[in-house]
């Protein structure tokens, strides 16, 4: 187990299933880093389209909702730029159309970190989180060997990869109280997904009392584990 955290990056970018899975997984590491200087990127594999129990709801419209939470939420992590790769959310395939998608932005924006799903965790529920995690394991071995994918973009290796999720965590990133707040604004941002996600109903009359015991959620999370716990993998 390692805990005395990585080197401060240059570039990293942190790839998620879903608006608001980036923000759960390393949203406090990303925080801190972006406040060193680093260039955060993130990407969202899925259009987010099924983030609602509402079966009436117009998902052009959640859709877009959920794109600008993504863009806010970015904005309170210090977070540069958000790619969207629009896969039908709920229908993500870790085929070779995507592998190349992803494989491209490795190489366009080159990263020295790369964060993801953990694409091995047992008993994982939603099936875009898995694939999600398959799709940058293999997109970093596409990216950084030149016969994959010519035309693409010059290869590059990035140094690490950070999976969150876990299954088996190996190496805990510290982080202070500052980022963890920043990590809790940007959740807040993803509004669209209070009550589905985060057990939050903001038409309640206890709204206020439900943000701050999720918050507290959040927090205590962070401090059992003493920072923001991955699985590092450093031989690419």
């Amino acid at each position: 187990m390692t805990s005395g955290g990585l080197e401060t990056p240059a570039r990293v970018l942190a790839i998620g299933a879903h608006p608001d899975d980036v923000e759960f997984g390393c949203g406090a590491t990303l925080a801190k880093w972006a406040r060193a200087g680093t260039r955060v990127e993130l990407a969202v594999l899925t259009d987010g389209s099924k983030g609602t129990w509402d079966a009436t709801t117009d998902l052009a419209a959640l859709v877009a909702r959920r794109q600008e939470e993504q863009h806010a939420a970015a904005r309170a992590l210090g977070a540069s730029e958000v790619h969207f790769l629009d896969a039908i959310d709920g229908e993500l395939d870790a085929d070779a159309v995507m592998r190349e998608r992803v494989c491209e932005l490795i190489r366009l924006r080159r990263p020295d970190i790369v964060l993801g799903h953990d694409p091995w965790k047992q008993y994982r529920l939603h099936p875009d989180h898995g694939r999600a995690g398959q799709l940058v394991v293999e997109g970093i071995v596409a990216a950084r060997d030149p016969l994959f994918f010519p035309g693409r973009g010059s290869p590059h290796r990035p140094k690490h990869l950070l999976l969150f999720e876990a299954q088996l965590v190996d190496h805990i990133e510290p982080v202070d109280s500052d980022a963890v707040t920043r990590k809790v604004a940007a959740l807040l941002c993803h509004r669209s997904q209070w009550l589905s996600t985060m057990g939050i109903d903001a038409a309640g009359l206890d709204a206020d009392a439900q943000e701050r015991s999720f918050e507290h959620r959040v927090r205590s999370e962070i401090v059992d584990a003493g920072g923001e716990a991955f699985k590092l993998l450093s031989e690419l």
